[in-house]
């Protein structure tokens, strides 16, 4: 027997065309709240999803399977509305929720594929190769909203941590040399482009390298207790760079030509002076060294720290360890030569000592003063950072103050 009927949503029974009873549901659906098709026997159906068709009932089957135009339909169905939501979908998590809807254990497409037992073996081949068709399609789809939610939401936290390349940047801070130490470097270099080696000595010091092998008495001023830092067992701050060119020469046989640059020590506090201070000594010695040489070497150093215009002057003075002996001037840098506080109103800065090495001296270091002669001289180096950054005092490139060291 054939007939047609129509299955309403929450229907517990099948009627025909005539109105006349046919069936009543049973089984786990006997009240549907959907309405839908099915194909059903005198006394069981099973309605589609989402539907309300014209059914054909027969009474030649004890089961019940979907006909085979309805579940092409519903598949066709299932795929336009999920490829519709998926345009309106604007999360991840949305579109996770979607996707559950129809890829579920319960959901849409799940239920519709668990059907497929119910077809014939002539309607399963195609049916099957439309499920799969669908099945890719919605599954391509659901991929490409995932890469393009995922671009969307890198563009937005993009944007949210953007940085404004037009915003005027901080400016890092940095550090820079010390101006004496700018000088130091400065005094170094000039003095090795002409042949020097620069070495170093101890700070702390014993009398005999600080005093006695410089020929220096002991009851020459320089010793007394208000000029020099004494420590404990005969050791003191050393007071000039000399005692390195004592132990040079204790060292080397000749020739030697070295410079010594480092710290020194006095008890002296003025516009002038610091107790802490650098110094850059220098030594050559040789069989030929002369006194004409020192002041050419001198001449050629005045003249690159400050400029060829840089006037110069040697006055006769005394040190224990070098005779004949001299101070070196120069004009000063500052007023030119009219006079100031810095040349105090001279017009002329002392900026060395130097002299002839004195036989004494090598004697000490049994240097044979008949064999050899030698040529010393030695410097301040904040004196000649003074004269060449024109600072008047001194004392002002130990006050640690940022804005005037930031001038160098």
């Amino acid at each position: 027997m054939r007939a047609t009927a129509e299955f309403h949503p929450g229907a517990t029974q099948l009627e025909n065309e005539a109105g006349r009873f046919v069936g009543a549901t049973s089984g786990s659906r006997q009240s549907t709240k959907r309405g839908g098709t099915a194909e059903v026997d005198a006394c069981r159906f099973r309605p589609h999803n989402n539907f309300n068709h014209k059914l054909e009932v027969t009474g030649q089957s004890d089961r019940c399977f979907f006909l085979r135009g309805t579940m092409k339909a519903e598949l066709q169905a299932i795929q336009a509305e999920a490829l519709a939501a998926l345009k309106s979908v604007e999360t991840l998590d949305a579109l996770e929720s979607l996707r559950i809807t129809y890829f579920g254990r319960k959901g849409k497409l799940t239920d519709v594929m668990k059907g497929m037992g119910t077809l014939s073996k002539e309607e399963r081949p195609e049916i099957g190769r439309l499920a799969n068709e669908v099945r890719a399609t919605l599954t391509q789809a659901f991929e490409a909203a995932t890469e393009a939610l995922h671009h969307q939401q890198q563009e937005h936290q993009l944007e949210a941590e953007a940085v404004d390349i037009t915003l005027p940047g901080r400016k890092p801070a940095y550090g820079k040399a010390h101006p004496v130490m700018q000088t130091l470097e400065r005094i170094e270099a000039i003095f090795r482009q002409m042949g020097f080696e620069a070495v170093t000595g101890p700070e702390v010091e014993t009398e005999y390298y600080n005093f006695d092998a410089l020929n220096t008495p002991a009851d020459h001023p320089a010793r007394d207790l208000h000029d020099t830092f004494y420590l404990t067992d005969g050791h003191l701050l050393r007071t000039h760079n000399s005692p390195v060119q004592i132990r040079a020469m204790e060292s080397q046989s000749p020739p030697v030509r070295i410079i010594v640059p480092g710290k020194c020590y006095r008890v002296d506090y003025d516009v002038s002076h610091t107790p802490m201070f650098h110094q850059v000594e220098g030594l050559l010695v040789d069989k030929h060294a002369t006194f004409s040489e020192l002041k050419g070497i001198l001449t050629s150093f005045a003249r690159q720290m400050f400029g060829d215009q840089t006037q110069m002057r040697f006055r006769p003075h005394f040190f224990p360890f070098t005779e004949p002996s001299a101070e070196m001037d120069i004009s000063c840098a500052v007023c030119q030569g009219d006079g100031c506080r810095s040349c105090g109103g001279t017009g002329w800065v002392e900026i060395l000592g130097a002299g002839a090495v004195d036989p004494a001296v090598f004697e000490a270091v049994n240097y044979d003063p008949d064999e050899v002669t030698g040529f010393a001289f030695g410097m301040g180096v904040e004196r000649i950072a003074n004269l060449q950054f024109h600072i008047p005092d001194i004392r002002t490139l130990y006050e640690n103050d940022l804005r005037f060291l930031r001038q160098f």
